[in-house]
């Protein structure tokens, strides 16, 4: 059983003790006296009950949306098999459909009602249903979806404006500061206020190993407690603001273990815009570079310290890369100041970019560092 901890407030009686001298108070003036001084501690204490994550709160919340999807599945039938027809007669189909139902979170970013929640909430969405606080529950459209940023962009059509948390001019979060994760847990308060939970910063700039097609690179972590139905709802700082999209937990349980991960603003920011607009996320970009990870046989005939970067084995003519200056056995060791390990790596890391983006490269070649800046180019031009 947990235990409780209960917090008590003493108030000091100050008892006034009159002398045969001085004049006698009346039980009424006293009493009059003692309620007025019990209310204004009352009202101190009231007062200091509120603080930035109560004001944080309160002005997030309404905006803070449940998100309900129904997606139809087709599956193989085990018992579509002539065997089975033969004994029960008919033909059974061998493809069926069922629908599955999922939660999660989101929060709305505009008055006219666009909303964002994750790729893996809503991505896959037949039917998605959006509920918000004050028990309203609204049909809403699919506009787009990233599933490598995991982020998707929802619209409802609202008959009045409504309350809305911006993404723009938000600072960078600071390691070690309040935050707090808003969302509905396990799909648990549908229609109602979101659940709160603070933690800090604990780390930023992390890199999680690639799930499903998903590339959670440049992470928030934080230790305030996010679980299943939690994805897609805001972390935000102290002053209200938007600082992630709560997306994974690190988990052995399958709960919060306080080890969860948040897509950060500005990647939000640019994702969204891009979905807005196209529906879609355009990572076509092309370099005209062929490479592969190094070796250790690699590292040793290039005389390198550490079997890390990818080894450049052909540039083709007229490319981005030839125009930049790459040539056969450079070894790329960092994107825009980035350290690169491997390919996977390496084109992780691209996917934060578009085509017409200006990257700068750092290789190795006969044993120097150099730099050189390349203009991503389309796969479609």
């Amino acid at each position: 059983m947990p235990k409780v901890t209960r917090f008590y407030i003493l108030i000091p009686l100050i008892m006034l003790s009159a002398g045969c001298q001085q004049p006698v108070q009346s039980q009424e003036v006293g009493s009059a006296d003692s309620a007025r001084s019990l209310a204004r501690a009352s009202d101190n204490i009231g007062s200091t009950r509120q603080n930035a994550i109560t004001r944080a709160v309160q002005a997030a919340s309404p905006a803070v949306v449940s998100i309900s999807v129904v997606q139809r599945v087709r599956y193989q039938d085990p018992f579509a098999d002539p065997f089975f027809d033969f004994f029960f007669g008919g033909q059974r189909q061998a493809i069926r459909e069922r629908q599955v139902q999922g939660v999660g979170s989101g929060f709305v970013i505009t008055s006219d009602g666009y909303v964002v929640t994750n790729d893996h909430v809503a991505g896959q969405g037949d039917v998605i249903t959006v509920a918000f606080p004050n028990g309203q529950t609204l049909r809403a459209e699919l506009v787009g979806t990233d599933p490598a940023s995991d982020l998707a962009l929802l619209k409802v059509n609202p008959e009045a404006p409504l309350e809305h948390l911006s993404l723009e001019d938000v600072s960078d979060p600071i390691v070690g500061e309040w935050c707090i994760a808003l969302g509905n847990p396990f799909g648990l308060f549908e229609a109602s206020d979101p659940t709160v939970t603070v933690g800090v910063v604990s780390a930023t700039g992390r890199d999680l190993a690639p799930q499903e097609g998903r590339l959670y690179r440049d992470m928030i972590q934080t230790d305030a407690a996010i679980n299943r139905g939690n994805s897609g709802g805001p972390l935000i700082n102290a002053l209200g603001e938007v600082i992630g999209v709560n997306t994974a937990i690190i988990s052995q349980t399958g709960g919060s273990v306080g080890i969860g991960f948040a897509v950060p603003v500005g990647r939000v920011v640019r994702v969204v815009a891009e979905l807005k607009e196209k529906g879609f996320v355009d990572r076509s970009y092309y370099t005209g570079l062929t490479g592969r990870n190094v070796t250790p046989r690699i590292a040793r005939a290039l005389a390198l310290s550490t079997v890390e970067g990818v080894f450049v084995e052909d540039v083709a003519p007229g490319s981005p890369a030839d125009r930049a200056g790459f040539l056969p056995y450079d070894v790329i060791v960092a994107v825009q100041g980035e350290a690169i390990a491997n390919q996977t790596d390496f084109a992780a890391r691209l996917y934060d970019f578009r085509p017409g983006d200006r990257l700068l490269f750092s290789v190795r070649r006969d044993g120097k560092l150099a730099n050189l800046t390349m203009r991503l180019g389309s796969s479609h031009e």
